[in-house]
């Protein structure tokens, strides 16, 4: 999955058992996750379990790498939502390592994954949410085409304290990403 109007050369791809300990540090290293990125130690063996039951790809959701030639960048993610017994939506994430960060691959990576998503399932929503501080994040899914839908009061905790977020989406009728 290429995006060819973007300079630097962004791909998403399956991740493989080398990746893992990237993963790994994406989500439990404070150092490598980022202010935002940050919610303490968590489960430890939930990358290792997912790669040996299914590669990190289900029909719930799945994570793909976030590739720049050989180098690793990061990952992203989805996670299938309910909305009514008949229908669901995605609800997608990005992490980038620190070396990665600032240079517009989270902006491709959610062009990517959308792409992908709207692709290869039915789905006719996918959402993100960021906290309301993470100005980064904000503009690369509004530069990525998602739209911005509201803030939900207190709706996170991290570093001791409740967080407010911005939601964001973007629909299959929505201008092409």
């Amino acid at each position: 999955m290429h995006d060819e109007s973007m300079s630097d050369q962004v791909t998403l791809r399956p991740v493989s058992a080398d990746d893992l300990p990237m993963l790994d540090a994406l989500t439990q290293d404070s150092g490598q996750t980022g202010e935002f990125g940050w919610f303490g130690w968590l489960d430890r063996g939930r990358w290792r379990r997912g790669w040996d039951e299914n590669g990190l790809i289900g029909p719930d959701g799945g994570t793909l790498v976030v590739a720049r030639g050989d180098d690793q960048l990061g990952l992203v993610n989805w996670r299938r939502q309910q909305t009514t017994p008949a229908a669901y939506c995605w609800e997608i994430g990005v992490a980038l390592l620190p070396e990665a960060r600032g240079h517009g691959y989270g902006t491709q990576a959610h062009r990517l994954l959308a792409r992908y998503l709207f692709a290869h399932t039915t789905v006719h929503r996918i959402w993100a949410a960021t906290e309301v501080d993470n100005i980064a994040e904000q503009k690369a899914l509004e530069r990525a085409g998602f739209t911005r839908e509201g803030v939900t009061r207190g709706g996170g905790w991290r570093d001791g304290a409740w967080r407010d977020g911005v939601t964001y989406s973007l629909l299959r009728t929505d201008p092409p990403v």
